[in-house]
């Protein structure tokens, strides 16, 4: 620290706070919000944290400053507890006779009320959906659009809500549904719903669900007026609801005998306690079989995660991919499971 210049110093000490926060984060998965909501609005910016901790780390590499080694060893711990923020490895891909392909798709009403100036959204997003041929399509904020046709998919169970536009959860498959429903969440337009599919001699489980919303305008000028006292309380208030939808959701798992696979919008990232109690023990398929950052929200400062498919230890998973159509604030993603096993 002696041999620093002065400017130096300044950075090491900024570099000190931002891996401090970076470390105390980690600890965020296992906070219940009900009991510490405003930290855990911390969560959110974990991406970032960990963006800043890289760019320090190749600050004192460049400089040669054993500096390097606070980043370095709070990077280090993060990858160990969370893995790695970027997945390095090309995309797994794996061909077999027993793949069901599922894609998950918060679709925004299918662009209802323009939000994307362009014509057709809703169109392009059905278009985009016959391409990639999922077998199963978990859809959060669905809309039965005049102009949407699904019927390709042989089945599908839907709950919806609201008075004059109606909204809601659904499951498309193209394998029988032998029994589905919903899991009511209080006070919000937001819900979990199910349907048990059948393929071959298995019956599968598809949980679709659509956690509590930010309601965050990610515009930066939007942002500034926000005060920032009741945005954090606002968020707090919100992950507490996502908390008690998240203990909700998991006493109707806990009496599931089948084979799962847990779609949704979590509104919320890996970082997160719901994303710890709701995953479990079963397998994140973009962790499995994805790369790069994964990214399914169209946040505009750093990549953020908040989508995802989960599935039962019993699936090999065989693919996994994050796509960048633009159709909504959401990115869609699809993963290749297979019941069968690995040959």
């Amino acid at each position: 620290m002696k041999k620093l210049s002065f400017i130096n110093k300044i950075i090491y000490f900024i570099n000190i706070i931002v891996a401090l926060l970076l470390l105390f984060s980690f600890a965020l998965p296992f906070l219940p919000p009900k009991t510490f909501s405003l930290l855990s609005v911390l969560n959110l910016g974990v991406s970032f944290l960990i963006l800043v901790n890289v760019l320090f780390f190749i600050f004192w590499l460049v400089k040669l400053k054993k500096q390097l080694m606070l980043s370095f060893f709070v990077l280090f711990i993060g990858y160990i507890s969370f893995g790695s923020l970027y997945k390095f490895s090309s995309s797994k891909k794996i061909e077999s006779p027993n793949n069901i392909k599922v894609m998950n798709y918060n679709v925004r009403l299918f662009n209802l009320y323009d939000w994307i100036p362009e014509k057709n959204i809703e169109n392009k997003i059905i278009d985009f959906i016959k391409e990639e041929t999922p077998e199963i399509l978990s859809i959060q904020e669905y809309h039965p659009h005049k102009n949407i046709d699904l019927s390709f998919f042989k089945h599908k169970y839907e709950k919806l809500s609201g008075k004059k536009t109606k909204y809601g959860q659904a499951i498309f498959s193209q394998y029988p549904i032998v029994n589905s429903g919903s899991i009511a969440f209080p006070n919000t337009g937001n819900n979990a719903i199910f349907a048990d599919i059948v393929k071959g001699i298995d019956t599968i489980r598809i949980y679709n669900i659509h956690l509590e919303s930010l309601h965050i305008d990610t515009n930066v000028e939007t942002l500034k007026k926000e005060d920032s006292e009741r945005l954090f309380n606002r968020i707090g208030a919100t992950f507490k609801m996502q908390q008690f939808q998240t203990e909700l959701f998991l006493m109707h798992k806990k009496k599931c005998k089948h084979k799962m696979i847990i779609c949704g919008d979590f509104n919320n990232t890996t970082f997160s306690y719901v994303y710890r109690k709701i995953k479990g023990n079963l397998n994140d398929t973009f962790k499995e079989a994805g790369n790069g950052f994964g990214r399914t929200h169209d946040f505009k400062f750093f990549p953020m995660r908040i989508d995802f498919i989960f599935s039962d230890e019993a699936f090999s998973v065989n693919g996994f991919k994050a796509y960048d159509a633009h159709y909504s604030d959401h990115y869609p993603i699809m993963a290749t499971l297979d019941l069968g096993g690995e040959e």
